[in-house]
C-alpha cells in the first residue's frame, strides 16, 4: 500500500530541497549514525532516507546495496505522516506494508522502525530507520535512542546547510568586491591618462595594478569551491596575466607550478609581492628597451613548505631590490611578514636577477 502524499507535501518539497542533499555523495557522518542505529537496534539494516516527490533516497545506508526505492516500496513515506516514531513488529501484519514489495518472498523485510528527520519549521524530511528479516520489538532504550540519533541527523543537516548557505554568501560578496575593485582601477587608469606628471604616472600605476591583484582573487574566489582557499598557482597566473597589458613588448612573463592551495591571505601577500618584483623589473632590469623575459615558478618542498621563485634576466640587482625605495620595499616587507617568510635575493648565474621565499601553507598566527 503506497502512502498518501503528506498534508503540507508542497511545503515539505521544499523544505527537503533547501537542504541540497538528495544525490549527494555519501559523507561519514550520516553513514556513522545509520551503523550506530542498527548496532544499537540489533539489526542488519540501518539508513538515512530522505522521502522525495516520487522515490526515496538513501543519504546512508548499512546492509542495503541499493541507492534509492519507488515510494510503493517504501516505508518511510508512511512514518512521516505520523508524529515521532513509527513501528511495524510485522511488515506482514500490518496492511501498510503487507503489500509492500520489500516485504513480500523469501528475504522480506518483516519489521521495520523509523524515527522522523523534523526540520525546524516543523516539516518531516525522512527518517532514520532500522529493518530486519524477522518479527520483533525495539525495546524503550532501542527506541529513545534512535530518535537522539535522528536529531543527531537533522544538526548535520542544519550545518551543512548553514555552510553551503555562507558559501553562497562569500560567493557574493567576492563577486561585489571584485567589482567595486575593477571599477577603482578603470578610474585609476582614467586619471592616469589624464596626468602628464611622470611621478604621478607611476604612483598611478602602481596602485592598479595592487588594485588588480586583489581584484583577481575575489574573481577566482568567486568562481571557486575552495571556500577560504585558493590554489596559489593558478591565482600568480591570473595576476600574470592581468600584468601583461602593462608590459612593454620587449619583455615577456610566464608562471607555472604544481597546484597547491593556500589561505586567501596568504595568496594575496604572494600576489603582491610579485607585482612588486615585476614591477622592480619592468623599472630596472631592461634599460634601452632590451628584450627581457620574467619568470615565477611554484614548487612543493618535502618539509611542505611552497616555494616561489623569481627570476628576470635582466641587468641584475644593482643596489638590490630597495633601490625602488619607500612605498614598495615596505610592501615587500608586509608581505614577507605576513607570510612568516623572508626574501633571499642573488644575481643569477646568466645574468639578471632572482628573488626567492618559503612559506608554510598551515602557519597561522
Amino acid at each position: 500500500m503506497q502512502a498518501d502524499r503528506h498534508q503540507d507535501q508542497h511545503r515539505r518539497l521544499e523544505t527537503l530541497g533547501s537542504f541540497a542533499i538528495l544525490d549527494t555523495e555519501p559523507e561519514g557522518a550520516y553513514d556513522d549514525i545509520a551503523r550506530l542505529a542498527a548496532v544499537i537496534c540489533e539489526t542488519p539494516v540501518g539508513l538515512v532516507s530522505l522521502v522525495a516527490e516520487d522515490r526515496q533516497w538513501f543519504k546512508a545506508k548499512v546492509g542495503l546495496c541499493v541507492d534509492q526505492t519507488t515510494l510503493d516500496q517504501s516505508i518511510c513515506s508512511h512514518a512521516i505522516l505520523q508524529q515521532g516514531f513509527l513501528e511495524v513488529p510485522d511488515t506482514q501484519e500490518d496492511p501498510r506494508t503487507r503489500d509492500n514489495p520489500l516485504c513480500i518472498g523469501e528475504d522480506a523485510f518483516r519489521f521495520y522502525a523509523g524515527a522522523q528527520l523534523v526540520a525546524a519549521d516543523g516539516m518531516p524530511l525522512g527518517t532514520l530507520c532500522v529493518l530486519d528479516r524477522r518479527p520483533r520489538q525495539l525495546t524503550e532504550m532501542q527506541k529513545d535512542a534512535m530518535q537522539v540519533l535522528a536529531r543527531q541527523v537533522m544538526t548535520q543537516l542544519e550545518l551543512r546547510r548553514a555552510l553551503r548557505n555562507a558559501e553562497i554568501l562569500r560567493r557574493e560578496v567576492d563577486h561585489r568586491v571584485k567589482n567595486s575593485l575593477q571599477s577603482l582601477s578603470s578610474l585609476t587608469r582614467i586619471e592616469r591618462r589624464d596626468s602628464d606628471t611622470p611621478e604621478v604616472i607611476a604612483a598611478l600605476d602602481l596602485m592598479a595594478n595592487r588594485l588588480d591583484a586583489v581584484s583577481t582573487l575575489h574573481e577566482i574566489l568567486h568562481q571557486a569551491d575552495a571556500g577560504s582557499n585558493v590554489d596559489l598557482a593558478g591565482y600568480v597566473i591570473r595576476v600574470c596575466d592581468r600584468l601583461t597589458p602593462l608590459m612593454p613588448g620587449n619583455v615577456q612573463a610566464k608562471s607555472s607550478g604544481v597546484a597547491v592551495e593556500v589561505a586567501t591571505d596568504q595568496a594575496v601577500a604572494v600576489g603582491m609581492l610579485v607585482n612588486e618584483l615585476v614591477a622592480n623589473s619592468l623599472k630596472h632590469a631592461f634599460p634601452d628597451e632590451r628584450d627581457g623575459r620574467i619568470t615565477i615558478d611554484m614548487t612543493r618542498l618535502d618539509d611542505g613548505r611552497v616555494q616561489v621563485d623569481y627570476c628576470d634576466d635582466g641587468i641584475g640587482w644593482g643596489d638590490g631590490p630597495t633601490r625602488r625605495g619607500g612605498l614598495g620595499m615596505r610592501i615587500i616587507e608586509l608581505a614577507c611578514e605576513e607570510l612568516g617568510c623572508e626574501l633571499e635575493t642573488g644575481d643569477a648565474v646568466d645574468g639578471g636577477a632572482t628573488a626567492r621565499i618559503a612559506f608554510d601553507p598551515r602557519r597561522r598566527d
